[in-house]
């Protein structure tokens, strides 16, 4: 009798696990359906957070062979260009400021005749260097005017009509401020008559 009651309680504790384990494989499927439906009608408790909907991670696709090798082209990229900036450095300069000049801007036009005057980062002009000064002091650049007008007065071909124009941009700059130009405005004309 005992053992007839182990059996029934036994038995009937398989039973119950049986029917609980279907009620959660039931609970579980309704889970899965509610979490990848997209319709708005089906599964959704709005006292869950996101609305009883939850989207799983998508497993990310592995890069492609050009995309690894457009890396590492560009890594190689910036290497090469750290060597360059490095060891290069005036050339670099000369070809920013000239990129920046043919852009109209007057400091740069002026950067880029001083680069030619002094042949950093390029071999030495004085034709160039004389453009690009009076490319940068018909825009305005003091600095510019002063060095055209002293490039005209020491003979070097400019493209200034004569000696009263180079002291016109001489007066232009030391009326600008230009330390320089304001003692060679001094030095051509001590008596004031110019």
């Amino acid at each position: 009798m005992a053992a007839n009651v182990l059996a029934d309680a036994l038995n009937d504790g398989l039973r119950s696990r049986v029917t609980v384990s279907s009620d959660r494989t039931r609970l579980l499927d309704e889970e899965e359906q509610t979490a990848f439906t997209d319709d708005e009608d089906r599964g959704e408790d709005p006292s869950l957070p996101f609305g009883g909907k939850v989207y799983l991670a998508r497993r990310k696709k592995p890069d492609t062979w050009l995309t690894f090798f457009l890396e590492i082209l560009a890594v190689c990229l910036v290497f090469c260009f750290i060597y360059y900036a490095y060891y290069h450095f005036d050339n670099l300069h000369f070809h920013v400021t000239h990129f920046y000049a043919h852009l109209g801007q007057p400091h740069a036009m002026h950067m880029t005749g001083q680069r030619y005057l002094f042949g950093r980062g390029v071999d030495r002009n004085m034709d160039q260097a004389m453009r690009w000064f009076k490319y940068a002091s018909d825009k305005g650049h003091a600095h510019a005017a002063h060095n055209l007008a002293v490039g005209h007065l020491q003979g070097y071909k400019t493209d200034l009509k004569d000696r009263d124009e180079a002291r016109d941009l001489l007066r232009y700059a030391a009326d600008q401020g230009v330390e320089e130009a304001i003692n060679a405005v001094y030095k051509l004309c001590p008596n004031g008559e110019c």
